[in-house]
């Protein structure tokens, strides 16, 4: 049987979202609609492709089956979409961005002001989110992001390496003792589900359990503003950098991190999408690597 591709889009949204009600907030549809058009897909094909929990959805086993290929379809859709946008020469249009919050919170949201003065037919898209996005499938045009990615769709198109400083309010440094020890510093952590980013498993390693911790980005710079502890953050600040924060000199070493522009290997092909990276590589000191 032929599977149309807004079917398809809608397994996928139910298969990443965990949920009929998430799958209706991504693909801003109604729950119940959602629910009927699974229910018609799955006696079109005349077997169940999720299972319905008190937690939310499971894929079944022949649901596991169509998943990497409505994987690979939605990466031709998004190829099609760039395909049909090449021959527009005239950068317009919305760009989505994603990036992690501290890099979307004190980079991009200004970057977006500057743009907007540079090519005022471009509109940002800033997509805040710690989880990484599909950019094969089109989730977003471009992306920040710490680590290089392994999809072979994907390329980096320029990236630099940036040294890890710790960071707190002016307040907070003038309590410290001239040459503090580990055990004179507070630090600020991240809470469940994002207890595994960083610092936490580098104070574990250390012995120190953070004073404070919070799943949101802005809510822990509020408190390191605030003066009740050390947030590790890189050392770049753009020139639209607005944080109430200093370094802090400290007793032990920091780790090195790296920033990528990523994007889809032919996402650059559109024009709205090669503008907004000219301008970023613009305002960073990002080391060129070839595209």
């Amino acid at each position: 049987m032929d599977i149309s591709w807004d079917d398809a889009r809608l397994f996928l949204a139910i298969a990443d979202g965990g949920s009929v009600s998430a799958a209706a907030r991504a693909l801003r549809i109604a729950q119940p609609t959602v629910s009927r058009r699974l229910a018609s897909l799955e006696d079109a094909l005349g077997f169940p492709l999720v299972a319905r929990t008190a937690k939310g959805t499971t894929l079944t086993p022949q649901g596991e089956r169509m998943l990497e290929p409505a994987k690979k379809m939605a990466e031709w859709a998004a190829e099609l979409s760039r395909a049909a946008e090449k021959r527009d020469q005239r950068p317009r249009g919305i760009v989505k961005v994603t990036a992690p919050p501290g890099v979307a919170f004190d980079f991009l949201a200004s970057f977006a002001a500057h743009l907007k003065r540079k090519a005022p037919e471009i509109t940002l898209q800033v997509l805040s989110s710690i989880e990484y996005l599909d950019l094969a499938r089109g989730e977003a045009d471009l992306a920040l992001r710490f680590k290089e990615p392994t999809d072979k769709n994907l390329t980096v198109i320029h990236s630099f390496v940036d040294d890890v400083l710790m960071y707190a309010s002016p307040s907070y440094i003038a309590r410290l003792p001239k040459k503090p020890a580990p055990a004179d510093l507070a630090f600020i952590g991240w809470a469940p589900p994002y207890d595994k980013l960083s610092p936490n498993p580098e104070l574990a390693a250390l012995g120190i359990t953070p004073v404070f911790y919070a799943d949101d980005f802005l809510v822990q710079m509020r408190a390191c503003e605030a003066g009740l502890g050390i947030m590790f953050l890189g050392a770049w600040r753009s020139r639209f950098s607005r944080w109430k924060i200093e370094p802090v000199k400290v007793p032990f070493p920091l780790p090195t991190t790296a920033l990528h522009l990523v994007c889809a290997k032919r996402a650059l092909d559109v024009a709205r999408v090669r503008l907004v990276a000219d301008a970023l590589i613009a305002e960073t000191p990002m080391r060129t690597k070839k595209a």
